[in-house]
C-alpha cells in the first residue's frame, strides 16, 4: 500500500509546475486525473519529440496519469467536470489568471459544498498585485526574482539549464499539498493552497538575497565556480578534462595543499587563512592549481583527491547521467510505458524501490475520457461512445477504456443525429427499391398498382413484400367485385 492509495486528484495542468507536482502525488498513490483541451491537449505535449517520439518535458512529468479530454467552453463537459471535482479530493490548476475562478473552481465557490476539497492554486505572481494578470514562463521568472542576474559569467548572465523557477513552484505546490491533507486529517477540512513562480523562486535564491541586502553588492557571477566559498568549482587536468572540487574550511584546505596540490608550505601561507581571504585571492589559487594538475590526467587527480578526502564530482553529460554507475549500482532506474513504448524512468528519491511507488504508463491523448466519464456517472455517455463506434484498449470490465473525447456535450449528440439520418437514408433507400418490386408484383398479379402508394409513408411499409402484395391484391379485388355488384343491383 502507498501512502497517497485512494486520493483523487484533479487537476487542470499544462507545462511543468502543476504536472510535475501531481507527478509526485501519482508516485505516491494518488489516482491523477489530467484534464486536458481535446485540440492538442497539455501544450507540453509538442514541445519537442526527443523521447522517443514522446516530448521530453511531457515524458518528465506525466507518468502514471489519466488523461480526461473535455471541451469545457460545452455545458455539459462543464457539468462532468464539476462532478468529478465533487468527488475529488484535491483539484488543482495552473490556467491563465483568473481562468479558474470564472468556471466557478475557487476554492471559495467550491468548498461550502465540499468542505474537504483542497485546492492548489498555481500561477505566475499571485492573484493579487501589480502583476496579477502578467503572463509568467519560467525563464521570466528566472530574471524577475533575481536569479539570472547572478548567475553566468562575469560578461554575460545566464538562465538555469533546466526549468528551476517551475520546479520550484511544483515542489512547494507538492508539499503544500501535503501538508494541507495532513491539517485535513486533524481538522476534517480542505483548504487553499496558493503557489506563486516567482515566491517560489524568490526562496529559492536563498544566501544571494542575504549577502546582498541592505544595499550590499550581490554575489558576483563566477561561471560553475562558487562565488563566495572557495576552491569550490572546476579545476582542469593536463589532459584537458576537468573536475569539479570543493574545500570548505580550514582542515580540507591544509589537506588540500599538503596532498593534491603538492605544496605543503601553502597550507598554513595567511593569504589562504580562512574562506574569505582563499575567495579574495582566487586568482593566486588558480595559478597554483593550474601549475600542480599541468602534469597528470584526471584519473590521477581524481585519485588524489578522494585519498586526500576532498570532495570532487565529474562534469558527466546527459549520457553520462545515464550510465551513472552509482545509479546503476542501486537499482535506481525502471521502466514505464506510454504510447511510444517503454521509457527510462528514475524511481523517485526516497522510494525504495520501483515496487515502493505508483509507476504507470504516460498517458495519450484522452487514453481514459471513456473510463471516466462511466466511473463519474456517465454510464449513458460511455455505453453511446461504445455504441458509436469507440474502441476500447482495455476491457470494459476492467473500468478502464481509453477513448478521446472532443466534448461530452455536442460530440454525442452530433454522432447520434448523423447515425440517425444515415439510418433514415438506408431506410427509403430500401423503402423505395421495396416499393418497385411492388409495383412490378402487384402489376403481375393484376392488382391495382396505385394501391401501392408513397413508398416514404405506406401504412403497409413493415409487411413482407409477398403479404403486402397479397394484401393490396385483395383489396383491389374486392374494390372491383363491390363496383361490381353496385352496378348490378
Amino acid at each position: 500500500m502507498l501512502p497517497l492509495d485512494g486520493l483523487l486528484v484533479v487537476s487542470l495542468e499544462h507545462a511543468i509546475a502543476a504536472p510535475l507536482a501531481t507527478r509526485h502525488l501519482a508516485d505516491l498513490g494518488a489516482r491523477v486525473v489530467k484534464v486536458e483541451r481535446p485540440q492538442g491537449g497539455d501544450f507540453a505535449r509538442a514541445y519537442d519529440a526527443r523521447a522517443r517520439g514522446i516530448a521530453s518535458h511531457f515524458a518528465w512529468c506525466n507518468r502514471s496519469k489519466e488523461s480526461l479530454t473535455l471541451d469545457l467552453k460545452q455545458p455539459q463537459a462543464h457539468a462532468a467536470l464539476m462532478k468529478l471535482v465533487g468527488r475529488a479530493d484535491v483539484l488543482v490548476q495552473n490556467l491563465a489568471p483568473g481562468a479558474a475562478a470564472r468556471m466557478g473552481l475557487s476554492f471559495e465557490a467550491l468548498s461550502p459544498a465540499h468542505p474537504r476539497l483542497i485546492v492548489c492554486d498555481i500561477s505566475g505572481y499571485g492573484d493579487s498585485g501589480p502583476y496579477v494578470e502578467k503572463k509568467a514562463y519560467d525563464l521570466l521568472v528566472q530574471a524577475e526574482s533575481g536569479f539570472v542576474s547572478i548567475t553566468g559569467t562575469p560578461e554575460t548572465p545566464a538562465k538555469a539549464g533546466n526549468s528551476i523557477a517551475d520546479i520550484a513552484a511544483g515542489m512547494y505546490a507538492y508539499s503544500g499539498i501535503l501538508a494541507a491533507l495532513l491539517e485535513r486529517g486533524q481538522t476534517g477540512r480542505g483548504r487553499r493552497v496558493d503557489i506563486a513562480l516567482l515566491e517560489s523562486m524568490t526562496e529559492w535564491m536563498g544566501y544571494p538575497l542575504y549577502f546582498g541586502m541592505d544595499g550590499a553588492p550581490p554575489p558576483p557571477r563566477t561561471g560553475a565556480a562558487h562565488a563566495t566559498i572557495y576552491p569550490y568549482g572546476p579545476f582542469r587536468a593536463g589532459d584537458g578534462r576537468s573536475v569539479l572540487l570543493g574545500v570548505q574550511n580550514d582542515r580540507e584546505w591544509k589537506v588540500f595543499a599538503r596532498e593534491v596540490l603538492k605544496r605543503p608550505e601553502l597550507a598554513d601561507d595567511p593569504r589562504f587563512a580562512g574562506n574569505a581571504q582563499r575567495v579574495a585571492h582566487r586568482d593566486e589559487i588558480d595559478a597554483v592549481a593550474e601549475e600542480a594538475f599541468a602534469g597528470i590526467g584526471l584519473e590521477e587527480l581524481v585519485r588524489r583527491l578522494d585519498e586526500a578526502g576532498i570532495a570532487n564530482g565529474r562534469i558527466n553529460d546527459v549520457d553520462a547521467v545515464w550510465k551513472h554507475p552509482q545509479l546503476a549500482a542501486r537499482h535506481r532506474w525502471t521502466e514505464v510505458g506510454s504510447p511510444a513504448g517503454p521509457l527510462p524512468a528514475l524511481i523517485p528519491p526516497g522510494r525504495r524501490d520501483a515496487a515502493d511507488a505508483r509507476l504507470g504508463p504516460i498517458p495519450a491523448l484522452g487514453e481514459h475520457s471513456l473510463s471516466i466519464a462511466a466511473n463519474a456517472g456517465h454510464a449513458a455517455v460511455a455505453r453511446a461512445l461504445l455504441a458509436l463506434g469507440a474502441t476500447a484498449r482495455e476491457p470494459l470490465a476492467d473500468g478502464e477504456q481509453p477513448m478521446h473525447i472532443a466534448a461530452l456535450n455536442g460530440h454525442i449528440s452530433n454522432k447520434k443525429r448523423n447515425k440517425r439520418n444515415k439510418r433514415n437514408k438506408t431506410k427509403n433507400k430500401r423503402n423505395k427499391k421495396g416499393h418497385a418490386e411492388l409495383v412490378a408484383l402487384l402489376a403481375k398479379r393484376g392488382g391495382d398498382v396505385e394501391a401501392a402508394g408513397d413508398p416514404g409513408i405506406s401504412p403497409l411499409a413493415y409487411l413482407s413484400l409477398s403479404e403486402r402484395a397479397e394484401r393490396l391484391g385483395s383489396s383491389s379485388s374486392s374494390s372491383s367485385s363491390s363496383s361490381s355488384s353496385s352496378s348490378s343491383s
